[in-house]
């Protein structure tokens, strides 16, 4: 599923369908838009990676599309897979993007004569660990404190991979991916989010390298006085592509080619460039610390950055 299948209207009605048939529902890696939340049925999402999507769908005799094209992989990597789903899959697209998906939801629940049935059951909220501080308890301590309807900008990347599962327990809240393979989105996409909707609050999730491509939206959040709260994921690498280079078989990649994804010669000080930017700024190197930093962003109007030190 993509597009508007995957917003309230959409996810009610696969919910009646899945329950009534036991399908499988699915989500594109990179959904423009979802709506999640306690309360909401939570799709599957279909791993990044080709290999592991491939996996994922290996025993599937058919697959419906609804508002999704066919997966493929991300990148055509020789002796890697292209197409994701099996050779004995049957693929059947119900609706295109560009077609109106609820309508074609709601002919299927009504052939099936789905019941409605009741809210999923929601997850207990994650417990966000103190020791170690990583990617994962960052995420843990977002899901626990984020307000309703806030709207997520996620391009965390590598950081992200484990923490998306967490958010099904969270507040209602609308969560924006990467549309394409180019990064840098996130920060930006934060800024229009924000204009867009300014009575929500707007969490950025943001992975340091990406984040070099576009921190000029820091400025941008400034001037317009945005509602807009930058998490920093700061490993001094450009995490993502390294995990790239070894796909293609680099197991042993040279001086040169290791310091072209290094972010460390000099090490980037996020809470100074976003000061400098006119953006108030932190730095959290314990749960403790981001959990204290977090809720005051989520209580005060007005650009904040926290750059989480991993």
């Amino acid at each position: 599923m993509g597009g508007r299948a995957l917003r309230d209207e959409g996810l009610a009605l696969t919910h009646r369908i899945s329950a009534a048939t036991g399908a499988r529902v699915i989500s594109e890696v990179f959904p423009a838009r979802i709506q999640r939340g306690r309360g909401r049925f939570a799709p599957e999402r279909l791993p990044y990676l080709g290999e592991f999507a491939a996996d994922h769908l290996k025993d599937f005799k058919h697959m419906v599309l609804i508002g999704a094209k066919a997966p493929v992989s991300f990148f055509a990597y020789p002796g890697k897979p292209s197409t994701l789903w099996p050779e004995q899959c049957q693929v059947i697209e119900l609706a295109t993007q560009g077609q109106d998906v609820i309508a074609a939801l709601q002919a299927i629940a009504d052939g099936l004569d789905a019941p409605t049935v009741a809210p999923p059951e929601t997850p207990a909220l994650p417990e966000p660990a103190q020791e170690p501080f990583n990617a994962e308890a960052v995420g843990a301590i977002i899901a626990r404190s984020m307000p309703e309807q806030a709207i997520v900008s996620d391009e965390a990347n590598t950081s992200g991979i484990f923490s998306y599962p967490l958010f099904d327990s969270a507040a209602p809240h609308d969560w924006l991916t990467l549309t394409g393979g180019a990064i840098g989105q996130g920060l930006p996409l934060a800024v229009g989010a924000a204009v867009a909707c300014p009575d929500r609050k707007v969490i950025n999730l943001q992975a340091d390298g990406s984040a070099m491509y576009t921190n000029q939206s820091l400025w941008t959040m400034a001037r317009e006085h945005l509602d807009v709260c930058t998490i920093i994921y700061k490993n001094n690498s450009y995490a993502i592509l390294n995990l790239e280079l070894m796909r293609v078989g680099v197991e042993n990649p040279g001086e040169r080619a290791r310091s072209m994804l290094d972010l460390s010669n000099p090490i980037i000080d996020w809470v100074k460039i976003a000061e400098g930017m006119g953006v108030s700024a932190s730095q959290a190197t314990t749960s403790a610390e981001f959990q204290a930093q977090f809720e005051a962003a989520m209580n005060t109007r007005g650009p904040h950055l926290i750059e989480v030190v991993l």
